[in-house]
């Protein structure tokens, strides 16, 4: 795609995604597994050996989780923070003395600079024990001030602020709205010029800012005056530095949840809050890229907490299911309870599989990892709701108790039901998992756009279409074949691939030609309507998420010593492939356009009769 101010893409004169796809990354310098998975291509390199974490890197995470782990223990009482729904001061403080607030903050700034994949590994510890402690940290530095500072602050803003985020001064991320969530084009919070541009002010409110109501700094997204691109007016997005001591900043209501009861998360209303033109974050009119680059390594410290979660809820499955007699024996004997906990025990393995393997590449900084780290996101967050799903329907009413009524009668305060609620909300922050699939799907397409968005789009001139279809006539002339033909000798085993995973990694390479081919077959049916067949753009993106998902897995089996790992990416592969093979089968489903028409009729209120016999 050529690298133009010019927004091209399936947005059919739709500003929302026209606003998008000003904001992506146009171009792809560094090399992605997954994304070349959906042109069916398996670069095997990437992969093998799998990306451990350099033993000395490895130490210094050994240290510091052991200090963490018995502060944990020691002053974090979850329950408590639950019941309650605050953060004690003393276990703020504690953090911040152990350096939890500057971890991935660069040592030159008073941080501890650990890598991605220490981190992660001290979110998920911490996620195991506390889901509020984990996104208290999580919310400063994975989408908070430090990440997007770091990334692209000026030298005299990182020595500003990085030492105080450091310190413990606690920072967030304002972007969401009251009525906007993923559409940004709708933004209402503006910043206007003061002053011959030496100020701004900033006007508008600010909903679900977690960290919000405590932050002392945080970024602030606003519109600024429009610019003229191509001949039309472009919205500007704009990322701005905001102190909580700036008049005018003000918390107009904390958020209750569901779960994740100790967090601070609420409604913020700026009323003419002077910002100075220094804190422009990046540049005017980069806010939303701004946003959406800070997400691609910021996104994997969630799918960290949930393995923590998900490796608690697998030793409180294990333990009651040894423990829980019943029609004589133990309920893990049952076949039925058994599928659960191997069904737990396999997806737990790959998720910890794509999530250190993307935390490897996100340290080495020679890949793209943008659809890698959406995939660790909606993998994780969905593989961890199904797991605190079984661990409930293990533990049965005892799951659904809670922890303080099962003590309150004598029995061992085993906390399922907070985990319960605490996870649920994983599949909604930082990007539904509907979200997920259609962003996904977006830089799933980004190479077939490349070539052909010409010829597809309408009221392209002559010249530029006929142009676009002997480019793309070329490239798919060489591609499109190879899709159908065997791969020479097979995808060939990488060395030391065990002999029980060789035939998963098989069928990994030509899934991907038969997924490449799906995919583009659906984009010729149905053209640049495709955006619109989400259902269809879903099954095609969760059958490339278990293909990834298999092949760290795979690859993850085949480094590890311990052989047992190897039987756990086998059962995990056997069951992705049944779901991949589902996923392709049932691409273009007629219930897809029923569905549709249904719900129609149901928003119209033709099927208002269903609703008879409730409570008004």
């Amino acid at each position: 795609m050529p690298d133009t101010d010019e927004p091209r893409a399936l947005s059919g004169g739709n500003e929302t995604l026209e606003v998008i796809e000003a904001a992506r990354e146009a171009k792809w310098e560094r090399p992605t597994f997954a994304g070349q998975l959906f042109l069916g291509r398996v670069l095997t390199p990437l992969l093998f050996p799998y990306a451990v974490q350099p033993e000395e890197d490895r130490k210094i995470g050994d240290a510091f989780l052991g200090e963490l782990e018995a502060f944990l223990k020691r002053e974090v009482d979850p329950d408590a923070i639950d019941r309650t729904g605050e953060m004690p001061a003393s276990v703020i403080q504690g953090l911040a003395r152990l350096g939890c607030f500057g971890m991935k903050i660069p040592k030159e700034y008073g941080g501890l600079g650990f890598s991605q994949v220490n981190y992660n590994r001290a979110i998920a510890l911490i996620g195991s024990h506390c889901g509020s402690t984990a996104v208290w940290l999580s919310a400063h530095q994975s989408i908070g001030v430090p990440q997007p500072l770091k990334m692209f602050g000026t030298e005299a803003q990182k020595r500003k602020y990085l030492p105080l985020c450091a310190k413990g001064g606690i920072s967030a991320f304002a972007l969401t709205e009251l009525d906007v969530g993923s559409d940004p084009a709708k933004m209402s919070t503006t910043a206007l010029p003061v002053e011959g541009g030496a100020y701004y002010l900033i006007n508008g409110q600010k909903l679900w800012c977690t960290n919000g109501p405590v932050a002392e700094v945080m970024v602030v997204m606003a519109q600024t005056p429009e610019r003229v691109i191509g001949g039309k007016a472009r919205k500007q997005i704009t990322a701005f530095l905001v102190e909580r001591s700036m008049p005018g900043v003000e918390v107009v209501h904390r958020c209750g949840f569901m779960g994740l009861k100790g967090i601070q998360n609420g409604l913020l209303k700026f009323t003419n809050v002077k910002v100075p033109k220094e804190n422009v974050l990046w540049g005017l009119g980069r806010g939303l890229k701004l946003a959406l680059m800070t997400l691609n390594t910021g996104r994997l410290t969630l799918p960290a907490a949930c393995i923590g979660a998900s490796k608690l809820c697998l030793r409180i499955s294990r333990d009651w299911a040894l423990e829980r007699k019943q029609w004589g024996g133990s309920i893990g004997s049952h076949e039925a309870i058994a599928g659960k906990l191997a069904w737990m025990a396999s997806h737990l393995f790959a998720m910890e599989s794509v999530v250190w393997l993307t935390s490897a590449w996100a340290d080495r900084g020679d890949m793209d990892i943008r659809i890698e780290a959406a995939m660790a996101k909606l993998f994780g967050s969905e593989a961890a709701w199904a797991i605190v799903e079984h661990t409930l329907q293990i533990r049965g009413g005892r799951g659904y108790e809670t922890a303080d009524s099962l003590k309150a009668r004598g029995e061992a305060p085993i906390p399922v039901e907070r985990i319960f609620r605490d996870l649920r909300i994983n599949l909604i922050i930082e990007g539904t998992s509907e979200i997920m699939r259609l962003f996904i799907a977006r830089e799933a397409l980004d190479p077939h756009l490349q070539v052909a968005f010409d010829v597809i789009l309408p009221r392209v001139p002559l010249q530029r279409r006929l142009k676009a279809a002997v480019r793309a006539g070329l490239f798919y002339a060489g591609w499109y074949p190879r899709l159908w033909l065997p791969v020479p000798g097979g995808l060939g085993a990488p060395a030391g691939l065990p002999e029980r995973l060789r035939g998963h990694w098989s069928f990994v390479g030509s899934a991907s030609r038969r997924l490449a081919r799906n995919l583009f077959h659906q984009m010729a049916i149905h053209g640049q309507k495709l955006e619109k067949r989400q259902a269809l753009l879903s099954r095609v993106v969760d059958a490339g998420v278990d293909l990834f998902a298999m092949s760290a897995a795979i690859s993850r089996a085949s480094s590890l010593p311990a052989g047992n790992a190897v039987e756990l990416a086998d059962l995990f592969c056997r069951q992705a492939r049944r779901r991949f093979n589902r996923s392709l089968a049932g691409l273009s489903l007629p219930e897809d356009r029923l569905g549709y028409r249904v719900a129609q009729e149901l928003l119209a209120g033709r099927f208002a009769w269903l609703e008879e016999g409730i409570v008004r």
